[in-house]
């Protein structure tokens, strides 16, 4: 798999949406080309440009909840993705975009991109700790939601990271 497969599958992950996920890797590439000499001589470019990643996507959430309005009908969901066939990856799925942002950023770079605390923690620029503790709280709430999809929304209250990160 090519470092730019990588990347896309990651950004798929993480948007959930085929387009979405192109825009995310190809703004990532065009930042990462204005500093590519200096990323190269620091070492760890594959951490730097999931770092890139990440942040571009944090962003754009931002962006759409600042201009997003509270509505008594929530949006349809668009449908899975042609690879994500399976009712069990399209539950996944849907259980992934209902993390919050960093929960989702540590679980997918951790167990699907299969970075280490400290890569991810680097690409997530935060403690390894940190990284540690939003793995384990995103885990438990896809576990939550797998098992018991209704029931797991009804006792899931937002948590301090939700509240403060969105």
């Amino acid at each position: 798999m090519t470092r730019s497969d990588a990347l896309f599958r990651a950004a798929f992950v993480l948007t959930g949406q085929h387009a979405a996920a192109e825009d995310l890797v190809q703004e990532t590439l065009a930042r990462l080309l204005m500093v590519w000499s200096r990323v190269v001589a620091k070492g760890e470019p594959d951490a730097y440009a999931y770092r890139v990643m990440v942040n571009l996507h944090r962003r754009s959430w931002r962006r759409v909840l600042m201009r997003e309005r509270p509505t008594a009908r929530l949006p349809d969901r668009p449908g899975p993705d042609a690879f994500v066939r399976s009712e069990r990856l399209d539950q996944l799925s849907r259980a992934l975009a209902e993390l919050p942002t960093r929960q989702r950023s540590a679980v997918v770079l951790r167990h699907y991109v299969q970075l280490s605390e400290a890569e991810t923690a680097a690409a997530m620029d935060c403690r390894v700790g940190t990284v540690k503790s939003l793995t384990s709280r995103g885990l438990a709430r896809l576990r939550a939601a797998i098992e018991d999809p209704p029931a797991a929304r009804d006792r899931t209250s937002p948590d301090k990271e939700e509240r403060s990160h969105g």
